[in-house]
Formats: C-alpha cells, sequence, structure tokens
C-alpha cells in the first residue's frame, strides 16, 4: 500500500514490552519503536491504562525523560493516551481494568499528570456517569486535550452533558461493554447515534467480527470513523504469555489475547498494517479511506 506511515493513538505496548511497567528503559522502548516502524506504524500515541494517580506520573516522566534524550523515541511517540482510572468500576464495563481504582475525575489530579507529561496527554478516556465529568472535560478540553467516552455506560442526559462541555470521541466503540446487553437501549447504541462523536474501532476481526465493524461503520459519517488496535506487548511478537500491568495473559496462534485460563479476550495482538488489510478484506476499502481512517482522520480529531 502506498503512502506515509499508520497513527496509531491507542497502544499499550508492543514487541513484547509492556508500557504499564514503571521501570521501563530505553533499550526496551527502542525495541518496542523499531517493531511498530517496522509495522508502518511511525505515529503512536503511549497509552497508560487505570492506576494510581502517583503510579501514572512517575510512568509519564520515566518516558518523557526517554524521549528527551532519542529523536527517534520523540517523533514515534507524539504524546499520550491516559485510559482511567476515571471510568465504570461495574461488571462487565471495567474490561482488564482494576476497578478497585476507579473513580471520579479531579481537574488538580490531571494537573499533576499533565506536569508529568510535559504537556503531551492528548487523550483521556472517562466514563461521564463520574460525578464531576462535565466540568473535568470543560476543563481539559480547554487545554487542548481531547475527552472520549470509554468503559461507561452513560445516560442521554450524561451524553449530552458531556458533549456540550467538549466531548468528541468514542474509545474503541463495541468494546468496554458486558457480552449482554439491553438490545435497544445500550450504551453502544447511544454513542453509534451521535454524529457529532469520532468513533475507534478496533479492526482485529475478534473485538468486533468483520459482519459488525460493517454495520458499526455504516452507522457513522464516514469522515468520524477511526481505527485504533488498542493493542498490548504481544503485538508484533507472535505467541506467548506477557504482561500487561499488573496481569498476565496468554497468545494462542489465534492471536487471541486471554487471561490463562479463560475464553474471555483480555486485550488486543493486533498490527496497523493487519488492521490495514483486515480494512481492505471485511470492507472493502481502497489505500485512500484505510490511511484517511488510520492516520488524517486522527491528526484531525486530537487538533495536530
Amino acid at each position: 500500500m502506498s503512502g506515509s506511515g499508520f497513527f496509531d493513538h491507542q497502544v499499550n505496548g508492543f514487541a513484547g514490552i509492556d508500557f504499564q511497567q514503571p521501570d521501563l528503559g530505553p533499550a526496551e522502548l527502542t525495541k518496542a519503536v523499531d517493531a511498530l516502524l517496522a509495522h508502518r506504524t511511525d505515529r503512536i500515541l503511549f497509552t497508560l491504562i487505570t492506576d494510581r494517580i502517583d503510579a501514572l506520573c512517575a510512568k509519564l516522566a520515566n518516558i518523557e525523560k526517554l524521549r528527551a534524550a532519542d529523536p527517534k523515541l520523540a517523533r514515534v511517540i507524539v504524546g499520550y493516551h491516559i485510559e482511567g482510572p476515571y471510568m465504570s468500576p461495574k461488571p462487565g464495563y471495567h474490561g482488564a481494568h482494576d476497578p478497585e481504582l476507579m473513580k471520579r475525575p479531579e481537574i488538580a489530579e490531571f494537573e499533576r499528570m499533565q506536569d508529568a507529561a510535559n504537556g503531551n496527554i492528548r487523550i483521556v478516556t472517562l466514563a461521564p456517569e463520574q460525578p464531576g465529568s462535565p466540568e473535568f472535560i470543560r476543563h481539559i478540553t480547554q487545554r487542548g486535550v481531547v475527552a472520549s467516552i470509554g468503559h461507561s455506560e452513560a445516560d442521554d442526559r450524561q451524553i449530552d452533558e458531556a458533549i456540550a462541555a467538549g466531548l468528541t470521541l468514542c474509545t474503541h466503540l463495541g468494546n468496554g461493554i458486558p457480552v449482554q446487553l439491553h438490545r435497544h437501549d445500550n450504551i453502544m447504541q447511544r454513542l453509534l447515534a451521535r454524529d457529532e462523536l469520532y468513533a475507534a474501532f478496533i479492526a482485529d476481526g475478534i473485538h468486533i467480527p468483520p459482519a459488525v465493524l460493517r454495520n458499526l461503520v455504516r452507522a457513522k459519517p464516514r469522515d468520524k470513523v477511526l481505527i485504533t488496535t488498542d493493542c498490548m506487548a504481544a503485538a508484533g511478537a507472535g505467541p506467548g504469555r506477557f504482561r500487561i500491568g499488573r496481569f498476565e495473559v496468554d497468545v494462542g496462534a489465534d492471536g487471541v489475547v486471554r487471561e490463562p485460563g479463560k475464553p474471555n479476550f483480555a486485550g488486543s495482538s493486533l498490527t496497523m498494517d493487519c488492521a490495514a488489510e483486515n480494512l481492505r478484506k471485511f470492507l472493502g476499502w481502497d489505500d485512500a479511506e484505510i490511511q484517511a481512517a488510520c492516520n488524517e482522520r486522527v491528526v484531525r480529531c486530537l487538533g495536530m
């Protein structure tokens, strides 16, 4: 496929390297970045999942130190996506995140994290049903950060308030929700109906089966569709046992990430070049449409 590389706005790890670990060093991060480039992904948002604020700040400060010391790392890691802890702790909604750490958003905590990140936080994923969300969304969006809804069961009123405050994105729409939902009154239907929101989808054929992806994409204005991998350390690494934060996960030959001994999946091993081929196969997209959803629209959504 011709054209420039991909921009993945949700990367939790790559090439066996777990981005959630507090002691990442330059050799590990360089290995991950080199592997990302080999898979034609030349820009990412380094994604940190739910943790205590002190721990998130320490991780951000560490990565900023590594970026400052290596222009290649700084060129590929163009910012951060903070997914949690301001999300739903309810079963089915919290996913692989620790529900014990879920909490209401606090502006002072965001400022601490943004200071540690040298102003490079680009997305915060949250659940707007958490108390104080509209004020928090208004604050971060005025600071140029994208507010995204994910791992949430917000009702229509809460979504209205969030959009009015500046919400513009849906994180991995179709995932981070229980397996069984009311057939009409559910968070996926509420968000699909919001044409003003960008929606990101994981195009691995696992998180969202191909036929479902076709339907979800068809339900959104095409210029609001983004593609991500939401990948963890298994991406670009093949089968084996990997870490994501405090969890160990197994990846089989089928590429599915599972908690050991459990049938449910707990992350993605997708790479963006595979996602691009899936879009061609599942949706019949051409190079220009793939590049738009995997790069150009991401840039526009982020205001970069």
